[in-house]
């Protein structure tokens, strides 16, 4: 399907419409960033490897009655998906303490958490995507129901079941990630955006190895290659 006009560009993806509505062009760029992109950098290849990645685990997901947006993948570097509207919540699941949770509570790096936390952060670049809660996104208008954010709280562990088990498999901690979910045109709220390193954390259950986009943050180096293991292992 043909890319009409970009609609919108991200830190990892632009999205293009089509000639038949409410159904989307999502195309994986290589570009890197972090610390709400303060730090910039490029890897050749990343975005189809995040292309891949994520196409094989929004799949995943559908066959364990994930709603997501996900349709297919067209090529490389692109997939087609469902239009959607984003929620402003960045849904964030920790099984293991490390970034901002270890700054922010004192709790040692690499300590595996009695429960999966999950926390809501306000989509906002310009005030640094801040830590909020359900009274927040009253105040912020995101939402007035409450079943709504429970239901984003419910899915979310959902999905942290099937990839953790999944990933386990692959002899891959999951650590955290990030989700994002939208309104469908027929108001269901349904997983958006993408699952690939530049989303998650993902640490070596043997050696605690990192192969995520904490290579780009902490200049580790060997993004492409960390990201590479990632879909080698998935596709094993």
């Amino acid at each position: 399907m043909d890319k009409v006009k970009m609609l919108y560009e991200g830190k990892g993806k632009k999205l293009y419409s089509t000639h038949k509505e409410s159904i989307l062009v999502a195309e994986f760029k290589d570009d890197l960033t972090a610390f709400n992109a303060e730090k910039k950098g490029s890897e050749s290849g990343k975005g189809e490897l995040n292309c891949q990645i994520t196409s094989f685990l929004f799949e995943l997901l559908e066959k364990n009655d994930i709603k997501t947006h996900f349709i297919k993948r067209i090529d490389s570097k692109n997939i087609l998906c469902k239009e959607v509207k984003i929620i402003p919540i960045e849904v964030v699941v920790r099984n293991v303490a490390t970034g901002s949770l270890t700054k922010r509570l004192g709790i040692l790096d690499g300590k595996v958490l009695p429960f999966s936390l999950v926390e809501f952060y306000y989509k906002d670049d310009a005030l640094g995507d801040p830590l909020i809660n359900d009274e927040h996104c009253k105040i912020l208008d995101i939402t007035q129901d409450v079943q709504e954010l429970d239901f984003l709280r419910h899915q979310a562990r959902k999905i942290n079941s099937v990839l953790k088990q999944f990933f386990d498999s692959k002899n891959l901690k999951l650590i955290d990630f990030k989700l994002e979910f939208g309104k469908d045109a027929d108001g269901n709220i349904i997983l958006a955006d993408e699952i690939s390193p530049d989303s998650c954390r993902f640490w070596d259950k043997d050696t605690n190895e990192k192969l995520d986009k904490d290579r780009f943050r902490q200049d580790l180096g060997n993004v492409k290659l960390a990201y590479e293991e990632v879909l080698n292992r998935i596709l094993s």
